[in-house]
């Protein structure tokens, strides 16, 4: 795990906070946060731009979209949509979060990234998030556009090139195969020297206009599994808690614990997590005490059959590594190897 030893003791000082001192069940970890949902893209995997013209023209005020991080006291936002750089005050929106020394992370295609830049400074509390589902062919195929591949690697360049922290995010899917995953993953790490990657099965996600690819449980491990062979994923700056990876390679099981990474759209703190829409509700109190958590996860929901994601899983994975010593330990030096390979 690659994450900077300066955001690791604080999160792990808030983790210890909430559930030891304050003695809190239920807390988030990081807020995801949708200013928008318009996109400039039509990605097969994504149904943001399937809401209504109406919608789509909507854009979270500032001071909504602060006031809601705030209000849930999560360490770290990932600000996703939608484009987030379609939105005419995001700048402005990083601008207070850092501020207030939230770890911010700006989910991006990267189209517009060049345009944007300076109306961005860098922070070690800040980073770029480009999506990147693989080499050229593969990303502009998934994303339903040529040159959009070319373009997000000139954009992380330029962007690493100002002093920037660049990280990537890649979701797979039934129709990639262990070798497309090292491909990517590779060129990311070794190639681009990306900061950190997360990498993410993909979830059935209901909207989405391409419903044939999706990965199963027992696909997800397999896949992961061999992709992660042969010290690739001890080499690899991986944005995860070793138990998360673990938990993709099958070797280990969590129940889902989605009140770690809530949700927080122009609609309103969304149940039970950002895949799934079972209504909304104006506050993060309201999202945790009034949700029935109990009837979500594998077995419960068949919506949750065959989810592995991130957003689900890797809170638990790190919650549990807190209970362990030994897995803090573990985590402990897969960081600061991590910090070292990434310097």
């Amino acid at each position: 795990m690659a994450m900077p030893l300066r955001q690791t003791i604080r999160v792990a000082t808030y983790l210890f906070n909430q559930k030891v001192v304050r003695k809190r069940d239920k807390f988030p970890l990081i807020v995801e946060l949708e200013p928008l949902f318009a996109c400039n893209l039509k990605c097969e995997g994504c149904g943001k731009i399937q809401h209504p013209a109406g919608v789509l023209k909507q854009r979270m005020p500032v001071a909504q979209a602060v006031g809601a991080v705030l209000e849930s006291g999560a360490p770290m936002v990932s600000i996703a949509g939608g484009e987030p750089l379609m939105h005419p005050q995001i700048d402005e929106i990083v601008r207070q979060l850092v501020e207030r020394k939230k770890f911010v992370f700006l989910c991006t295609n990267a189209v517009l990234l060049r345009k944007k830049l300076d109306k961005f400074t860098p922070s070690p509390y800040f980073a770029f998030t480009v999506h990147i589902d693989g080499l050229r062919e593969r990303h502009d195929e998934s994303v339903a556009k040529e040159g959009v591949f070319d373009e997000a690697v000139e954009a992380i360049k330029e962007a690493k090139r100002r002093g920037f922290r660049v990280t990537t995010n890649s979701t797979f899917f039934n129709t990639d195969t262990p070798q497309t995953i090292i491909e990517v993953l590779d060129y990311l790490n070794d190639d681009l020297q990306v900061d950190e990657m997360m990498v993410s099965p993909a979830f059935a996600y209901e909207k989405a206009p391409d419903q044939e690819h999706f990965l199963g449980v027992e696909q997800t491990r397999e896949l992961f599994k061999k992709a992660f062979a042969g010290g690739n994923r001890r080499r690899w700056r991986l944005n995860h808690s070793p138990l998360f990876l673990d938990f993709l390679e099958g070797k280990a099981d969590f129940p889902c614990t989605a009140w770690g990474i809530p949700n927080y759209s122009l609609f309103g703190w969304q149940r039970p997590c950002y895949l799934m829409s079972d209504g909304y509700v104006p506050t993060y109190r309201q999202l945790v005490e009034d949700t029935d958590w109990d009837k979500y996860g594998r077995g419960k929901d068949p919506r949750c059959d065959n989810c592995m994601a991130h957003c689900g899983y890797e809170p638990t994975a790190v919650l549990a590594t807190m209970d362990s010593l030994k897995e803090s330990l573990r985590a402990a030096r897969e960081t600061v190897g991590g910090s070292r390979s990434a310097s």
